[in-house]
């Protein structure tokens, strides 16, 4: 069956997205990622335009930010205080990403811009993830260590504007949880992707918060972050496809429940080579569509 969508101006099958969101979910649910990455490749992959593809995801991250900081919440496992300081660097990141993005717009070059940073990101991500899982995939001891707040770099401890944050037990500066918001709401803005990869090594590797509390208080302020990204492309940019998302995230939950079942079936190196080589394919195919000369070269179709 097919539908129109009404921002993206073009009809697609229902079938098509709907699987593709039940795929990202059932990743999700296999792997533990939140699938954003590859959710707007494979909208690209489609024919959507990655305008609206990036919009449409940054939508699509609201209801499931939602759902996770639901599940931390229960448990305790948010730190409130932090998080809100997050957030203003969030929102701040947002914005600058936004008109960024209208900028590109204006000058032409997003579509090619987007294509080339999740180039650049699956690439470098997927490396990194084939590289450690194999590693761990031969090392027979797995040795941990603890992180200790008080071996920050003497940089970051001698910011000023100190505060206390109690549930997290840490006297810091605020202009750091500040600036690692700040990344995240540029990622958003301009990528679709909520940047959890990214925000939850710095916030226990620089902030050194206590590791229960990291993922929690990472997706609290993403709801934010990614709500108030999403309502500025909607109202500066118009990229935002609600009949696009509806059908991602219908298909998303389905396919989380199924990967969260079959997740205890694999285990942790062999699913983490899986997921880097699929990481990897995307990102090939990214790059081979920016470099491969196209059919046509000139287009009258106004997006």
């Amino acid at each position: 069956m097919q539908i129109y969508l009404p921002i993206a101006e073009m009809t697609v099958p229902v079938e098509s997205i709907l699987l593709l969101g039940t795929f990202v979910g059932f990743l999700s649910g296999v792997f533990g990622v939140g699938g954003g990455f590859l959710t707007t490749p494979f909208l690209i992959f489609m024919g959507i335009p990655p305008a609206v593809a990036v919009g449409t995801q940054a939508n699509q991250l609201v209801a499931a930010s939602v759902s996770g900081v639901m599940a931390h919440w229960r448990k305790g496992n948010v730190d409130i205080q932090i998080g809100a300081v997050m957030l203003v660097g969030g929102l701040a990141g947002s914005l600058v990403g936004v008109f960024i993005f209208k900028l590109l717009q204006l000058l032409g070059q997003i579509d090619f811009m987007i294509s080339f940073l999740y180039v650049v990101f699956l690439g470098s991500v997927g490396l990194m993830m084939l590289l450690e899982s194999v590693f761990s995939f031969f090392k027979k001891k797995t040795v941990r260590s603890e992180f200790n707040a008080q071996k920050l770099s003497p940089f970051f401890m001698a910011l000023p504007y100190k505060m206390r944050f109690p549930r997290s037990k840490l006297y810091i500066s605020a202009l750091v949880p500040a600036a690692i918001g700040f990344v995240g709401g540029l990622m958003v803005a301009i990528m679709g992707i909520g940047g959890g990869f990214l925000l939850v090594p710095a916030m226990i590797y620089i902030l050194g918060m206590p590791t229960l509390l990291v993922a929690g208080t990472s997706l609290f302020q993403i709801i934010f972050t990614t709500a108030f990204a999403t309502l500025m492309h909607a109202m500066a940019n118009h990229t935002v496809d609600l009949v696009l998302a509806l059908l991602l995230i219908i298909g998303g939950v389905i396919g989380a429940q199924v990967g969260v079942k079959l997740s205890k079936m694999i285990t942790g190196a062999h699913a983490r080579i899986v997921l880097a080589i699929m990481v990897l394919i995307v990102c090939i195919q990214l790059g081979g569509q920016l470099v491969i000369r196209p059919d046509e070269l000139y287009s009258t179709v106004i997006r």
